[in-house]
């Protein structure tokens, strides 16, 4: 079967898009055709430059040969292998790549999964059932913090700060509780005072919702309090792991590991529906020595083929030394960055690494209401750049193989949209 975008004006597709209103189904300058290297071919015959590394996980870029190759060879030998009470040596071999590349003193062992979302849906269960087997039984509480995003299964959404429909769809949040971000106080009191009933506490290094980076002094805390109470610490690296901010993974910077390392997105380069918590050496002891079944399983979990793209990523880093080059590419933002800095809508800039938030302000000189970061993405695009839309502006997240003429092309594909913005917007038409 041959795909093809669908002619100008012709019947919209059955597709019902992710997070899009039934008003923007069958555009084609939001469908996709192909991508290569750093670029997205769309449906209305553009070719744009890809400020996003696809959804944050395609680090190493579109098309990536080695990935590619490690993929169909895994498709053309094993097809399809399950986890469901057996194992295979894909997912052995994974699991001991995995553990040897985050830190084999303090990770044990691997569970895969197939998101971010149920990666921490996973996570859940394992930070209660390790509470229980413990002998407390009562500790089912998980804290998370206000503005996260963790995705949106049903613990996940719960887990996620930010409001997300949850009270429309009858997510049950009633084991959640939520934080203010950087506040020590907070975090402090909290379970200074309920300790007794949580399990776990879960957070992402940077959050992937403005790109905000815990401080030194929050996460110093963090460990602190986590050591002192017998709560887990979860690292949500679903967005932040394999290079993103600087090292290869965020936590690595922290003064101790976390128990519960949840990877997804850049763990197969984008080619797969994959994930993996890995579990710390007392979690993994302590199901161990109660030789305790953790329920959670899913069909596509660990197939052949993520299995062998995650190998192949990991290799890959090794092989373009992924760090060092996510690093100069960030290296180059900040320069961009600073420049851009002199534009009067350029209001502040949040993140680290390759992974950056845009505060912007539009044109009566105030910080961009919500509503109108639709439009400056969707003027940004037609400027030729995709980028993510954030809580007051936009999200730059480049593949951390980006070259330094791609970066400026990058910053000037986003000025010329906010001023493509801005000037709708005096003619009152920005939409």
């Amino acid at each position: 079967m041959t795909v093809t975008a669908a002619r100008p004006g012709a019947a919209r597709s059955a597709l019902w898009p992710a997070l899009l209103p039934p008003s923007q189904h069958g555009q084609d300058d939001l469908c996709a055709v192909s991508a290569r290297g750093t670029r997205v071919a769309l449906a209305d015959g553009r070719t744009v430059l890809c400020g996003t590394s696809g959804l944050w996980n395609v680090n190493l870029g579109y098309g990536d040969p080695a990935v590619e190759s490690a993929v169909v060879a895994a498709l053309r030998e094993a097809s399809y292998l399950s986890l469901f009470r057996r194992e295979h040596r894909y997912a052995r071999a994974a699991a001991d790549a995995l553990v040897e590349l985050c830190g084999p003193h303090w990770y044990r062992r691997v569970m895969f999964a197939t998101s971010g979302g149920s990666a921490n849906d996973l996570a859940m269960k394992v930070a209660r059932q390790y509470q229980a087997v413990a002998g407390r039984s009562r500790r089912r509480v998980v804290v998370g913090l206000q503005g996260s995003y963790h995705g949106l299964t049903f613990g996940a959404h719960a887990l996620t700060g930010e409001a997300l429909g949850q009270g429309l769809y009858g997510v049950d949040t009633r084991l959640v509780r939520h934080l203010p971000v950087n506040d020590v106080t907070a975090l402090r009191g909290f379970l200074d005072r309920h300790a007794d009933t949580v399990a776990a506490v879960v957070v992402e290094p940077v959050l992937g919702t403005g790109a905000v980076e815990l401080s030194a002094e929050y996460v110093a805390e963090l460990v602190r309090l986590r050591d002192q109470h017998d709560v887990l610490l979860v690292a949500d690296e679903v967005a932040t792991g394999f290079g993103r901010t600087g090292e290869a993974f965020a936590s690595d910077r922290w003064p101790a590991r976390p128990d519960l390392l949840l990877v997804s997105k850049a763990l197969t380069n984008g080619t797969a529906a994959a994930s993996a918590v890995l579990i710390g050496d007392r979690v993994a002891g302590a199901l161990t020595r109660a030789d305790a079944t953790v329920v959670h399983a899913e069909t596509q979990a660990g197939t052949p083929m993520a299995c062998a793209a995650a190998l192949a990523v990991i290799d890959r880093m090794g092989d373009l030394d992924l760090v060092g080059a996510g690093r100069a590419v960030a290296a180059a933002l900040d320069e961009g960055l600073t420049e851009l800095s002199a534009q009067p809508w350029l209001a502040g800039v949040t993140g680290r690494g390759c992974f950056r938030g845009l505060t912007l302000r539009g044109p009566d000189g105030d910080v961009l209401a919500p509503g109108d970061v639709p439009a400056v993405v969707r003027h940004v695009l037609a400027a030729g750049a995709v980028v993510q839309p954030g809580p007051a502006g936009i999200q730059l997240v480049p593949a951390l193989v980006y070259t330094a003429d791609e970066v400026t092309e990058l910053l000037s594909r986003v000025a010329d949209g906010m001023a493509s913005f801005l000037g709708a917007a005096a003619r009152g038409d920005a939409a």
